[in-house]
């Protein structure tokens, strides 16, 4: 049986230039989750309350489209979102915690974290998240300009 402590974590931290209300709205939004998040656009669907579901297919570098569906498990507004990821032939969802620690007026600490039962699932996950984080940083710089 896995269990948190026997599981494959990472936990990932960046500070962002941008306040928790707004990096808040880029996660929740789906027109803005479409534009950072390599999600085809048009596709992101998202109910954030929890037992909200979600949905979006996403595209990686080299063109290839795969859908992804989940719940959101846990929701506090501007600080903390559990997303529940569904996984084929996993009974239970693989989850997913972003916290959101505000330092300032523009300065916003975000934290990943997710366990996976094997070292692969828990590398995979971990570059995935690493591209969101980047995507993330992106968008959130290009909007601070305008």
């Amino acid at each position: 049986m896995s269990t948190e402590q026997n599981g494959f974590s990472y936990t990932l931290t960046r500070t962002l230039d941008a306040p928790a209300a707004q990096v808040w709205q880029a996660w929740t939004i789906p027109d803005q989750y479409a534009q950072w998040a390599y999600a085809v656009p048009g596709t992101v669907e998202m109910d954030v309350r929890p037992g909200g579901t979600w949905k979006a297919t996403m595209r990686t570098p080299e063109g290839a489209e795969f859908p992804l569906t989940g719940s959101y498990i846990e929701v506090a507004e501007h600080r903390a979102l559990t997303i529940g990821m569904d996984v084929p032939g996993r009974p239970d969802p693989a989850t997913m915690t972003v916290e959101l620690t505000q330092q300032g007026p523009r300065n916003t600490v975000i934290t990943l974290h997710q366990t996976c039962d094997t070292k692969e699932e828990r590398d995979g996950a971990e570059q995935g998240s690493n591209m969101l984080l980047d995507g993330l940083t992106g968008f959130l710089s290009d909007g601070a300009k305008d």
